[in-house]
């Protein structure tokens, strides 16, 4: 396949599934054997794994919105930058709703393998994050 396919299968996914909750095009977008390489140690083997973490990710944040920033495509490879954005309003990995709004970006890199997406490797800011749901507090900055 293309990059330029390539490419639009990552958007479609990040319309289809983490904007609207389609979870029925997983399969169309995502190799069987897809996996997830996330902070933390994060590991999702296979559409229904991620489809299971967005599903939560959904459910604590009802509001949703991931817009795609930036992507770059080489051979088999898409590099995208995203953002998402939502209000906490249900638990979160044993987080208790804050009704705060967050807004985090995150750099993935992802392969692809006759058109369907085998593996991403995702990084975000995940300090960022915690403080912004209050969780963490703020770092002094120097010279403030």
């Amino acid at each position: 396949m293309s990059t330029e396919q390539n490419k639009a299968t990552l958007c479609r996914t990040y319309e289809e599934v983490l904007n609207k909750g389609n979870f029925a095009v997983l399969n169309e977008c995502m190799a069987p054997n897809y996996v997830a390489h996330g902070p933390g140690g994060l590991e999702l083997k296979g559409p229904e794994a991620f489809g299971q973490y967005i599903a939560t990710f959904r459910t604590a944040f009802p509001d949703l919105r991931v817009t795609v920033e930036n992507m770059v495509a080489e051979g088999d490879y898409v590099a995208h930058r995203f953002s998402f954005a939502g209000m906490h309003q249900g638990d979160f990995g044993g987080i208790a709703p804050t009704g705060k709004r967050v807004t985090v970006t995150c750099n993935v890199v992802s392969r692809f393998t006759a058109g369907k997406e085998v593996e991403a490797w995702e990084e975000f800011d995940t300090l960022g994050f915690m403080q912004q749901l209050g969780v963490i507090p703020p770092m002094d900055q120097p010279g403030k």
